[in-house]
């Protein structure tokens, strides 16, 4: 159990870091600064990536027959990269508008 808590809590930072890079990257590209934008954004779809790894690991102990409990921190990781992901969508199209308006000082 020990160890399924640990795997769960990698996936919870992993998606919560890919959160706040896709975030830094809007901060970034409001500046104007789009190279920083891009970097950052990289930097979150491979947090992404490491958790969707995590996730079909999980999914795979599962095997689909409810093997593993389900409890709060385990939907909370769920959530987590969840929302990390609509952010990462999000963040790339306002990040394409920003490089199409330009800064207003």
């Amino acid at each position: 159990m020990e160890d399924l808590e640990s795997i769960i809590m990698e996936l919870l930072v992993n998606a919560g870091s890919a959160r706040s890079r896709a975030l830094t990257a809007l901060q970034q590209a409001r500046k104007g600064d789009f190279e920083a934008a891009e970097q950052a954004m990289e930097e979150s779809r491979e947090f992404v990536k490491h958790a969707h790894k995590i996730q079909t690991q999980l999914i795979g102990m599962d095997e689909g027959t409810g093997k593993l409990p389900v409890n709060l921190i385990t939907v909370h990781s769920q959530d987590h990269l969840m929302n990390a992901m609509v952010i990462q969508d999000l963040a790339g199209d306002m990040i394409e508008l920003y490089r199409r308006i330009p800064l207003v000082k």
